[in-house]
């Protein structure tokens, strides 16, 4: 969503109607009113019925998107014996055991956009959850990030593999790929992604699923989406 509230910004507000979009039209409008020099992600942001405070009611879980999201993740596998040639072979940026952990703890070291770990790591890892955590790279086995089959995951993660979560106001906010992509390829990534929160809906989730949703850039107004055919798994109409 918008940072700041200049005179392009305003003019590209104007072009925003007062109506609810179809993802691929809301696409097409973000790309048209583009106003800054560098290549901007376009994100989706989601309003969900549900409340976090409740573990019965927590969404999240992981989506490889089909077109990716136009970055090479830097990726940092923290491993043991074998594992870590196997990390590298399968292209890590980074791989090795405890000497990461200290690193991490000792340098506040965070030049990295993923991290996998295997289970018998986790001990060491588990110290990290305060640097980790608020990043949200903390390797979790709900989101394949904490597994022996590092390679699989390395190749999800450089592919686009992109997690969510809802957050503490009930709001997933997730990348959809870069403004320069061709607009087919931003629409099915949209519908891959909305497709896979909604099929996170928890069971304790009661009433109106998805209550609001929005499409932008990093620096675009936001454009108000149709989530009546969300919820009918329309996304892509």
């Amino acid at each position: 969503m918008a940072r700041k509230s200049g005179k392009k910004y305003n003019a590209a507000a104007k072009l925003v109607e007062s109506k609810l979009y179809h993802v691929a039209e809301a696409v097409s409008l973000i790309q048209k009113i583009k106003f800054t020099k560098f290549d901007e992600t376009l994100e989706v942001h989601m309003r969900l019925g549900v409340d976090p405070k409740h573990a019965d009611q927590m969404v999240r879980g992981t989506v490889v998107l089909p077109n990716g999201l136009g970055k090479n993740k830097i990726v940092l596998v923290i491993a043991s014996g074998d594992k870590i040639k196997e990390a590298l072979e399968a292209g890590a940026d980074f791989a090795g055991g405890e000497e990461m952990v200290t690193k991490i703890q000792s340098e506040n070291w965070l030049a990295y956009d993923a991290v996998i770990a295997t289970p018998d790591m986790m001990r060491s890892v588990g110290k990290l959850g305060k640097v980790l955590g608020p990043r949200g790279l903390m390797p979790n086995p709900k989101t394949g990030t904490v597994t022996n089959d590092v390679k699989t995951a390395i190749n999800e993660t450089k592919a686009g593999k992109v997690e969510f979560r809802v957050d503490k106001t009930g709001v997933i906010h997730a990348p959809l790929g870069k403004l320069s992509f061709d607009h087919q390829k931003l629409v099915e990534n949209a519908a891959t992604l909305i497709g896979a929160v909604l099929k996170a809906k928890p069971a304790a989730a009661k009433g109106k699923y998805v209550k609001s949703a929005t499409i932008c850039s990093t620096m675009s107004p936001g454009v108000p989406l149709d989530t009546t055919e969300m919820n009918a798994a329309k996304v892509a109409g």
